[in-house]
């Protein structure tokens, strides 16, 4: 486990988790130069001690590690800290891309990666959840059928009292599909207005965002149509069918 020698305060703390030298190395001097105070793990344990002792603003995570699966060390973290979490993996697999979106990772990254577009997408995460915890002239909650959703806490409420945490990256989706509904919406629309910057993300991952948020909505076992599917074009939510 490191530190950044030249640690300042203000700025962002990146937790780097990866086994490889090579490229945690890496990642620790490319950050380190551009400005944040960077420390690594190489496995659950070090995490935890990096979590207990810091405050850590984002975690840049392997899923391929020695001792124990990063989606073990994902699961941890969400239940942990709120901490933004960029999986970086060499898994080509796309069911281990969701698996680890499905536990709150908020983005994926593939290796090999370019270093610029990796720190792109960490920027766009941080000033995400920077601005979300600005203060808002939105309403602090929004319901629709048996659902309250409560973006300052990442939650949706069901009566009566279940609660379901959501990630920063599914707050954000269901931010922009409230703010949207009864409008199509095209995968590059919801970058952009999530990211500000339409090509952000891959429009893959708005697939896998919406998949994952199905699943949350999902009422009795049975998908609810409040986000629904045009083909080759988009999404369109429509809180309406909540409504018996």
């Amino acid at each position: 486990m490191s530190d950044s020698s030249d640690h300042v305060w203000s700025s962002p703390h990146l937790l780097v988790v990866e086994d490889d030298p090579e490229i945690r190395n890496l990642l620790l001097r490319f950050f380190s130069y551009g400005g944040y105070f960077v420390s690594s793990a190489v496995n659950l344990a070090e995490v935890k001690h990096c979590i207990e002792s810091s405050d850590i603003h984002m975690i840049l995570l392997d899923l391929m590690l020695p001792q124990e699966s990063g989606q073990e060390v994902c699961q941890y973290i969400r239940q942990t800290t709120d901490a933004p979490i960029i999986m970086v993996t060499a898994l080509a697999d796309i069911q281990d891309k969701i698996a680890g979106l499905n536990l709150g990772a908020d983005d994926y990254i593939s290796k090999p990666f370019d270093l610029a577009e990796l720190e792109a997408r960490v920027r766009a995460v941080l000033r995400r959840g920077k601005q979300s915890r600005q203060p808002s002239s939105l309403p602090d909650e929004y319901v629709f059928g048996p659902w309250k959703f409560v973006p300052a806490k990442r939650a949706l409420y069901r009566a009566p009292g279940i609660r379901l945490t959501l990630s920063g990256a599914e707050t954000d989706l269901l931010l922009v599909f409230w703010q949207h509904q009864q409008t199509l919406l095209t995968r590059s629309e919801i970058i952009g207005l999530i990211h500000g910057n339409p090509n952000a993300l891959e429009e893959r991952t708005i697939d896998l965002l919406v998949s994952r948020l199905r699943r949350k909505l999902a009422e009795g076992g049975r998908q609810l149509e409040l986000i629904r599917t045009v083909r080759g074009d988009g999404y369109i939510f429509d809180p309406r069918a909540c409504t018996p």
